[in-house]
C-alpha cells in the first residue's frame, strides 16, 4: 500500500493539469472506490472548473479547484495517479478520468481499495479538516506522541505505529524501518518502553519520514544505502548493522521484518 512519500509522489503526477480547464469527466460509478460519489452531481460540478492546487496528508491527497471544488483521493493498496497526452476510452481499471484540452488525468485502481471523495463549498469538508496532525508538522510534538503512548500502552509497538489516526502515512515498510533504527523489537508492548526508548522512537519516526519525503516523494528515487528497506524482503537478507539474519513474522496481522541481533 502506498505510504507517506509514495502518496506525495503520485499527487505530483497531476501537476501538468493544474490551471487547465476540465472539459469532460469519466467516473466509474459502479466501482467500489467511487461508492460514495453521486456522479450526477460530481460530474457537472467538475466540468468547467480548473484544478488550482494539491496537497497530501499521510496516505490521502486533496485537489482544490475553482467553483469551490474539493476532490479527495485515497490510493488504497493498488491505486495510482498518472497523466497522458493521448485521449481515448478509459481503461478497465481507470475509475476517474479528467479530460483537459490536450491530456487526461487518470486515477487507476485495479483492486478498488482506494476511495474518491468530493465536496463543493467555501469551507473544507470534514473528511479533510478533521484529520490528525501530520508527523512532520509543528503540532506533532513529543508531548503529543507521549499522550498516545499512554492511551495505547497495551498495544505491540509495530501495530501502534500503523494507527493512521496517530501516525498518518506510516505503513508497513516505514514501521519496520523506524523500529529497526530505534533498535526496538516490534513485538514489545508500548508500556514496556523506557523514557529513553520513547524519545528514540519519536526522533527516528521523524527521521524516516523526512528521508522518505526527500528521496521518494520527489522522483521516486532510491533510499540511501544502509536502510533496512533494501534488504527487508530479500531472500537471505542480512541486517545492515550486524550482518546477521533477519527475522520475519506476522505481527498484528502484518508481515514484519526485524533484526533479532540488533533490536531488543
Amino acid at each position: 500500500m502506498p505510504e507517506l512519500a509514495e502518496v506525495a509522489y503520485h499527487s505530483k503526477q497531476w501537476d501538468s493539469g493544474i490551471g487547465l480547464k476540465i472539459l469532460d469527466v469519466h467516473i466509474n460509478g459502479s466501482a467500489r472506490c467511487a461508492r460514495n460519489l453521486e456522479t450526477e452531481i460530481v460530474v457537472p460540478a467538475l466540468i468547467g472548473a480548473r484544478l488550482e492546487s494539491r496537497e497530501t496528508h499521510g496516505k490521502r491527497m486533496l485537489f482544490r479547484g475553482s467553483k469551490s471544488i474539493w476532490l479527495g483521493i485515497h490510493l488504497g493498496m493498488t491505486g495510482k495517479l498518472f497523466s497522458r497526452d493521448s485521449i481515448g476510452l478509459p481503461g478497465k481499471h481507470e475509475h476517474l478520468v479528467i479530460r483537459l484540452s490536450d491530456r487526461e488525468l487518470v486515477f487507476e485502481d485495479p483492486r478498488q481499495f482506494g476511495k474518491l471523495e468530493f465536496h463543493q463549498g467555501s469551507e473544507s469538508p470534514d473528511w479533510w479538516s478533521d484529520l490528525p496532525p501530520q508527523i512532520l508538522s509543528r503540532a506533532f510534538t513529543f508531548d503529543y506522541f507521549l499522550s498516545f503512548c499512554s492511551r495505547r500502552k497495551g498495544m505491540v509497538v509495530k501495530s501502534f505505529l500503523l494507527l493512521q489516526d496517530i501516525f498518518p502515512g506510516v505503513g508497513n515498510w516505514m514501521a519496520d524501518e523506524i523500529l529497526w533504527r530505534a533498535r526496538l523489537d516490534p513485538r514489545r508492548r508500548v508500556s514496556s518502553l523506557t523514557d529513553m526508548e520513547k524519545r528514540a522512537l519519536f526522533d527516528v519516526l521523524e527521521f524516516v519520514c523526512r528521508g522518505a519525503m526527500k528521496y521518494i516523494a520527489t522522483d521516486y528515487g532510491k533510499l540511501p544505502r544502509g536502510w533496512l528497506f533494501h534488504v527487508r524482503w530479500r531472500d537471505g537478507g542480512l541486517c545492515p548493522k550486524t550482518r546477521s539474519e533477519l527475522a520475519r513474522e506476522q505481527i498484528g496481522g502484518r508481515t514484519t521484518c526485524w533484526s533479532p541481533a540488533w533490536q531488543s
